[in-house]
């Protein structure tokens, strides 16, 4: 449970930078719901993966094994996010600013299930030859 806390307050605050990059970017820049979307979730990425490494599941194992991981669980994750954006705004007429926070519960449940057993999880020892 302290693991899925950690993740929680790591999203919430990931979260909230993504969204004011995400609604800055629809509304300074003039992007549409995808490409804002894109913007928002490229800059947490490296946020989200520092912070969910080093304290949310204390992963002291290579960078260079995990982070490829985190990019695959990330990229689902924001698949289904965009799938569930589009959708809302484009096929439900849901405000495409409200649509952008109804593909965060899809997202946060892939990350964590995702980062809990794919991307920070131990390697598996390896067996002593004879």
């Amino acid at each position: 449970m302290d693991r899925l806390l950690r993740f929680l307050t790591v999203g919430l605050a990931n979260t909230a930078i993504g969204l004011a990059c995400i609604w800055s970017a629809m509304r300074f820049l003039g992007l549409g719901e995808g490409a804002a979307n894109l913007c928002g979730y490229a800059i947490g990425v490296a946020v989200s993966f520092t912070l969910n490494r080093s304290w949310t599941f204390a992963d002291t194992g290579a960078v260079s094994r995990s982070f490829p991981r985190w990019l695959l669980v990330t990229a689902i994750a924001y698949l289904v996010n965009l799938a569930v954006v589009l959708s809302a705004h484009r096929l439900a007429g849901v405000d495409p600013y409200l649509a952008q926070i109804l593909g965060i519960p899809p997202y946060t449940a892939i990350g964590f299930l995702g980062g809990r057993h794919f991307v920070f999880r131990a390697a598996a020892p390896r067996l002593r030859e004879a």
